[in-house]
């Protein structure tokens, strides 16, 4: 791939390990931008860096919900390459949940991780976004307009995200010429996602054969899939577009829960 849509560019990228987030580091390597990828596995944030290449990659390990993950993130890329572009906030944590059985302190947990980290590296990266007019993609999900029955707590982050990529897509775009978009993914077939679902007793080649209600096209979403969506909300191409919301599913999602006995149901 010879493209140069994000030529340039130095994008922080979180939770980009492993699944979309990786996906989406390689795509905008791959688009000429330099890229600075965070996890919590320091084997896997090294290997991802050695694939990108030392040149275009810079990796920081560390619990997004920590006092000063966010600042160290906007130092590191700025330290590393010299500026800072945009910010995608990948990283969440998903984990079932219901009324009956979700207790206050897991759902704070929820809610730092999937909504108040975000809000925290987009106000540590302001700063310097505010400079180059740059930008800055959040990853939701379908299930923020309503959600599974057991995955409660996930699906009220969410679209608590999608409310701060509202609000701040309209104010930062005014004062400050800062883009803030969301795309909201359906169904993705990453590493996390098929070993859950191994977890819930589905066998190794569980999504080979899915329901028709959750997989009209054959087939869930492949994390390169959401990458190249990205790619388009980080790029100068999309111009002044703010504050919006773009669902990536093959499927109208929007308000469906699922039946509760179905053992396939998705997680993003």
């Amino acid at each position: 791939m010879n493209l140069t849509r994000l030529e340039n560019k130095v994008i922080i990228v979180t939770g980009s390990c492993t699944g979309i987030g990786k996906a989406i580091a390689r795509r905008c390597v791959a688009e000429g931008a330099r890229v600075v990828i965070h996890g919590l596995e320091a084997d896997l944030a090294a290997e991802v860096v050695a694939e990108l290449g030392d040149g275009r990659a810079a990796a920081h390990v560390e619990d997004l919900t920590k006092e000063g993950c966010a600042s160290a993130l906007v130092k590191l890329a700025v330290g590393s390459f010299g500026r800072l572009d945009a910010i995608v906030n990948n990283a969440a944590m998903v984990q079932q949940g219901n009324i009956h059985n979700t207790d206050l302190a897991f759902f704070r947990k929820m809610l730092e991780v999937n909504t108040l980290a975000p809000f925290a590296l987009i106000q540590a990266a302001l700063p310097e976004l505010r400079k180059v007019r740059g930008s800055v993609l959040n990853i939701g999900s379908v299930n923020a307009y309503s959600g599974e029955p057991n995955l409660m707590p996930y699906s009220v982050s969410k679209g608590a995200l999608m409310t701060l990529t509202r609000n701040l897509g309209d104010t930062l775009m005014r004062e400050d010429g800062v883009r803030v978009n969301q795309v909201n993914p359906g169904w993705v077939l990453t590493e996390n996602e098929a070993k859950r679902k191994r977890e819930h007793g589905l066998p190794e080649d569980w999504y080979a054969d899915l329901p028709k209600v959750y997989a009209p096209a054959g087939r869930i979403l492949w994390p390169e899939e959401i990458a190249a969506a990205a790619v388009y909300w980080l790029a100068d191409e999309s111009g002044p577009i703010s504050g919006q919301v773009v669902d990536l599913e093959q499927h109208p999602f929007i308000g469906r829960n699922p039946p509760k006995d179905s053992t396939t149901i998705p997680a993003r």
